[in-house]
């Protein structure tokens, strides 16, 4: 895979350790495509919040997961109940788990896809975030490995996955899943910084849309909640 980094913010671009990277080595080892005529992604695609996970949510029940593993903890070594806070849990683990958040906030803030794909190879431009890029070879994962880090992509079974390992042992995966009627895109991304107690997840679904059409557009955040505007859509 090669993520070709087009992130619109210094923030992201320092988060994801690449800006406009150029590769400085591809490794495939057959040149035969695997068929992809099953699952083909192509198309325009715009996220559909009303399916999809928020990261406040996410982040809560992670949240509470902590406080419940906290008192497991409490009453296996039998100590006096006490009273649970955040910061009870953990101050690196709620630490991390909220740095984990506001990264899949950024990495996932995408609301539209433009997707063209072929037997040989998917391209996935992002609007405002930095693109996806994969090959296809039969038996084989692609891999990139660059001075930023190393990412792969390849099918498993149905679903095309995407890897990348940044600096400082920074990992962020991408699983992509078609709906049984094509009209449907689920992207479940993971991520994951040294030392956290759990990864954290978020999975974002996308419906295909008309890219000439005007609308509302909205955004899901950690900490406003939902945003909206009114406006083309464009990529």
């Amino acid at each position: 895979m090669s993520a070709r980094y087009r992130s619109p913010t210094l923030l992201i671009c320092f988060l994801l350790a690449a800006c406009a990277s150029t590769p400085e080595q591809k490794t495939a080892a057959s040149a035969t495509p695997t068929s992809t005529a099953a699952v083909d992604f192509s198309g325009a695609w715009e996220v559909d919040y009303g399916k999809s996970e928020t990261v406040r949510d996410q982040y809560d029940q992670a949240i509470r997961e902590l406080k419940r593993e906290a008192e497991r903890r409490q009453r296996n070594m039998q100590q006096g109940p006490g009273t649970l806070s955040t910061g009870n849990v953990g101050t690196a683990s709620s630490q991390g788990l909220y740095t984990q958040a506001r990264m899949a906030e950024l990495i996932t803030d995408v609301q539209l896809l433009e997707i063209t794909q072929d037997e040989f190879h998917i391209d996935i431009e992002r609007e405002g975030s930095f693109a996806l890029y994969c090959e296809f070879h039969e038996g084989n994962v692609y891999r990139d490995e660059n001075a930023f880090g190393r990412e792969s992509c390849g099918w498993s079974g149905h679903q095309l996955v995407f890897a990348i390992s940044l600096p400082d042992n920074l990992s962020i995966f991408h699983r992509m899943t078609l709906a049984p009627d094509g009209e449907r895109l689920n992207i479940a991304t993971t991520v994951r910084t040294p030392g956290s107690t759990y990864p954290f997840t978020i999975d974002r679904v996308y419906r295909r849309y008309d890219p000439t059409r005007t609308g509302i557009r909205c955004r899901q955040t950690l900490t406003k909640g939902r945003v909206c505007t009114t406006e083309a859509p464009q990529l």
